[in-house]
């Protein structure tokens, strides 16, 4: 794939969209503005967020949570997963599909609600004063659409109920908006492979990283908001074939000696001698494989592919395997919330270019990528989680754990938790209590706190990764606490911890394929941990 035109676009667009939401932010704040008349609710949580975040976080988050969207629109326009066109328009017409066809009278009645269909035909048909009737028309067309996708994609299209639609761009419509820049990058061509949304990821925030590695040549560290950008990179495709069909390949191969599936594998090195101690696999749905610094996503797509061959050698309904991928294979873990919303954008693709639309939008499975949140609790909070369920469920392990997560998105998948069976734990727990029995905040924070230990729970065939680099000189203090406390053998870099990481991560016989430096084969303050 030919990446200059997309880090071009990429970089200008975040620019652009910073300026525009920027721009939108300070029409919306005016004094007396329409928007805080008729959004007041939206307004008050724009506000909020403010008062909490900063406006300058507020924006950029804004800025790219809209960058997300529109490129997925995109990649569902082109290959034709929507319904109707979007963002792009149909072949020798300019403007989206979507909102020609309003402009002719025809509104999906499945995807937008009637109330908006309602106020879209009379903006069109002018009953509704306004300056620009068809770019209000097409910001409410827009907002519906997203909207629609909740179902199938939540992590990419949380229902847009906030100030997110408040600070949504105004110019979608011109020649110089940032849909038309978006259509020329993202070509047919260019979206015929998911990847392309990797790579757009690691481009809009290449000038963000350049940012805080010259602020690291100052000795001002990294901190937890800014890890993403100074260890994400999008890894080349032969290295992530190299790397999955040597584990999950070779994996298969051992179990299933007249497999046809090396056939299928460019980069797969036979071992020279017979392997007998190895772990071994029924059936394809006993096959665990984790990504514990995901990104956006890469490792687990071609492990998606591979796993698709895996059963169809094996006999399963095509129609069937996209959901038993989903749900039995392949867990994601990332610190990034956006980079973990365009994993599993990505591995829901995949799911669809096999189903195709329609039996893509009835498939209930949904990809497994774990985005961790710092969670904390207070002390009267856990003294009445004790007094509710008791100690025979409020264990000390569960105790721990609790306490774990407080710094996630620091220590992200290094985090070993105390407790063994969060997933066993986090059953009963659904099966026993509702929010009513505590208090629905605290109740809630429990769940997720148990479900990010589950997806950090040693139970992978395979691990698999491209993880994160950085020095001890580097990190914060919180993190360079943690890791002389966690992990005084390879402290010295996350690279290093994360390949220690992802040994405990593996049952025991389990495979391990990751990047890293060739340090902790010759240096000896590595010696005890990977001379085991």
């Amino acid at each position: 794939m030919d990446t200059t035109k997309l880090k071009k676009f990429a970089q200008f667009a975040r620019r652009a969209l910073i300026e525009q939401v920027a721009a939108k932010l300070e029409a919306v704040s005016a004094e007396g503005s329409a928007a805080q008349r008729e959004h007041p609710a939206a307004f008050k949580k724009l506000e909020a967020s403010i008062a909490q975040h900063g406006e300058e976080e507020v924006v950029e988050r804004v800025a790219y949570i809209w960058f997300n969207r529109f490129t997925a629109l995109r990649f569902l326009d082109v290959n034709e997963i929507s319904a109707v066109r979007v963002v792009s328009p149909l072949p020798g017409q300019f403007q989206p599909e979507i909102l020609a066809d309003a402009k002719a009278g025809n509104i999906n009645e499945q995807l937008v609600p009637e109330a908006t269909r309602r106020k879209v035909s009379d903006l069109l048909e002018g009953l509704i004063p306004s300056q620009d009737p068809q770019a209000e028309a097409y910001r409410l067309l827009l907002v519906a659409i997203c909207n629609s996708w909740q179902t199938s994609m939540p992590f990419l299209f949380e229902r847009i109920d906030d100030y997110t639609e408040l600070l949504l761009p105004a110019d979608l419509l011109s020649n110089a908006s940032i849909l038309a820049y978006l259509r020329e990058a993202m070509t047919p061509d260019a979206c015929q492979d998911v990847e392309i949304i990797g790579w757009l990821y690691q481009f809009y925030i290449s000038e963000k990283k350049d940012q805080v590695f010259a602020s690291l040549k100052k000795n001002k560290k990294i901190e937890a908001d800014n890890i993403p950008a100074a260890t994400q990179l999008f890894t080349p495709h032969w290295i992530v074939g190299y790397l999955v069909e040597n584990s999950l390949g070779r994996l298969w191969l051992l179990n299933r000696p007249g497999s046809k599936l090396a056939e299928k594998m460019e980069y797969y090195i036979a071992p020279e001698e017979p392997e007998t101690d190895f772990l071994k696999i029924g059936k394809p749905e006993e096959i665990k494989i984790c990504d514990p610094a995901c990104g956006s996503g890469h490792m687990l797509t071609y492990a998606f592919d591979l796993l698709y061959a895996i059963y169809e050698e094996e006999g399963y309904d095509a129609t069937e395997i996209p959901a038993l991928i989903l749900t039995h294979n392949l867990t994601g873990v990332e610190i990034d919330d956006r980079a973990g919303a365009l994993a599993a954008f990505a591995l829901a693709m995949k799911a669809a270019a096999k189903l195709g639309r329609r039996r893509f939008l009835r498939m209930e499975a949904k990809p497994d990528i774990c985005v961790l949140q710092n969670v904390s609790f207070t002390h009267p909070e856990m003294q009445d989680v004790a007094a509710v369920v008791g100690k025979d469920l409020f264990t000390d392990e569960l105790r721990e754990t609790l306490g774990q997560f407080e710094q996630a998105k620091n220590f992200g998948s290094l985090i070993v938790p105390k407790l063994r069976d969060a997933g066993d734990m986090r059953k009963k727990w659904q099966a026993l209590f509702g929010p009513n029995d505590l208090a629905p905040a605290a109740y809630e924070r429990i769940l997720v706190v148990l479900s990010m230990a589950e997806a950090l729970s040693p139970k992978n065939h395979v691990v698999v990764a491209n993880p994160p680099y950085m020095g001890g000189k580097g990190m914060n203090e919180k993190l360079q606490d943690f890791a002389k406390a966690s992990y005084p053998d390879s402290k010295a870099d996350l690279f290093a911890m994360f390949m220690e990481r992802a040994l405990a991560l593996s049952r025991k016989n389990g495979l391990m394929a990751m990047i890293n430096m060739q340090s902790w084969m010759f240096l000896s303050s590595f010696e005890p941990t990977f001379s085991k």
